[in-house]
């Protein structure tokens, strides 16, 4: 990309995108976000030693509420604890960005020792959702302080409820989270444990697969184990399903297309002489392409039923659909790539992987163009490198100070024009 200066920005141009940049409004954000970063640290460890389950935020949420309003910072609420603020700046109806944090923890018992270790016991933000709070009321702060300095409207979103079906995002949806004012885009970071601290990673087009939930339960007549002729063998029928089904994805989908079925549940029976009437399966179906997705639950059906009723047995069978692919917009990825590199330098920008976990801010991309982008938090030398979802995770705290500036500076530089 080739630079052409005035004395207050910089515009940049590749063959399709360009990319403004407002060299003293980045400076003041850096600055801010340095100033500001021990006070979003230490907001870091009051969510994180206060965590709360998916929809049940309600302390989470007043606490976002009250810093919104020692920030001057209007702001209502949708799906009972999510939290939307808005902050103008000039030529309010310019330019809308929306940013968006998730704030709900995990049913994990915390294993860290640390001061600001979770005091709700077997609840941890083991996910990371306490940073992303903390960042986008970090970068809430810099925008407010900074709102007579950028043009355009910046929606803030505090949501509930990511970790659990139906999705905090569809709820706020459907409540017109994505209304009056209507953003023109979405982003969102997630903290990455595996990146190092200092670093951004991007990805377009699908980023993260869909997730639906597969319940099933073979149902016969049951009895002593000695006598499994007159009985219908629920054991061994679902044993027969469970290695059916993994045909389903070896044997139909397009191999370059990723895809995962995984029963991670099989309860049934609970002595050696005795032959259950019912055995219980729970698992997960993931897909990056959503036409693949829903033929794959009819297969999934059709297989399921067919094999059990061949074997004599009877079944209850139901797919919870859920949250849908995370699909980044091209040219918005390409966007905040260039502003990314402009903020941070082009050394610390890198593409991130694809990943078959699940996020609910693909409801979003499916309404407006979005950037779901990662941040870096991982610090080898202090020993930090657990992953999520696990009873060690924790985060070099470094990176509130990087995440808050980077969510603040696409907040008032991004000006898409998709």
């Amino acid at each position: 990309m080739s630079p052409f200066r005035s004395s207050n920005s910089i515009q940049y141009q590749n063959p399709t995108i360009t990319y403004f940049c407002p060299i003293m409004l980045k400076e003041k954000i850096k600055q801010l976000a340095k100033k500001f970063a021990p006070e979003f640290i230490e907001v870091r460890h009051h969510l994180h030693a206060h965590p709360e389950l998916s929809y049940k935020e309600f302390e989470t949420s007043k606490f976002v509420q009250q810093k919104l309003t020692e920030f001057g910072i209007p702001f209502e609420i949708k799906a009972t604890t999510g939290v939307i603020g808005l902050i103008e700046g000039k030529n309010p109806s310019k330019r809308i960005i929306a940013l968006r944090a998730d704030m709900d923890a995990l049913p994990i018992k915390e294993e860290n020792d640390i001061p600001y270790k979770s005091q709700n016991e077997g609840i941890m933000h083991a996910c990371g959702h306490d940073v992303h709070t903390s960042v986008l009321l970090g970068a809430s702060k810099i925008l407010s302080e900074l709102k007579n300095e950028f043009e355009g409207t910046v929606k803030l979103i505090f949501q509930p409820g990511e970790e659990r079906n139906p999705g905090g995002a569809s709820l706020l949806i459907k409540e017109g989270v994505l209304e009056n004012p209507k953003p023109q885009a979405i982003t969102a970071l997630h903290v990455h444990p595996g990146l190092p601290t200092g670093n951004l990673s991007f990805r377009s087009g699908v980023v993260m697969a869909s997730a639906d939930e597969i319940y099933i339960t073979v149902k016969g007549k049951g009895g002593h184990a000695a006598a499994p002729h007159i009985t219908t063998d629920t054991i061994l029928v679902a044993s027969h399903l469970v290695v059916a089904l993994q045909q389903i994805i070896s044997r139909n989908r397009n191999p370059f297309s990723p895809s995962v079925l995984t029963i991670s549940s099989f309860q049934g029976g609970y002595t050696t002489n005795v032959i259950p009437s019912e055995v219980k399966l729970m698992g997960t179906f993931r897909a990056m392409d959503e036409e693949w997705r829903f033929k794959a639950h009819e297969l999934i059906r059709k297989e399921a039923i067919g094999l059990v009723e061949s074997m004599g047995a009877e079944i209850d069978l139901h797919i919870d659909v859920g949250y849908p692919v995370v699909q980044n917009n091209e040219k918005l990825n390409t966007l905040a790539v260039g502003q990314a590199e402009i903020f941070m330098g082009k050394e610390n920008v890198s593409e991130t992987e694809m990943r078959m976990g699940a996020e609910d801010f693909g409801y979003y991309t499916q309404k407006i163009p979005g950037c779901f982008f990662r941040l870096g938090v991982m610090n080898e030398a202090k020993g930090i490198t657990s992953g999520v979802h696990t009873p060690t995770f924790n985060i070099d705290e470094s990176a509130i100070e990087i995440g808050m500036g980077m969510m603040a500076w696409l907040g008032s530089s991004l000006t898409p024009n998709l």
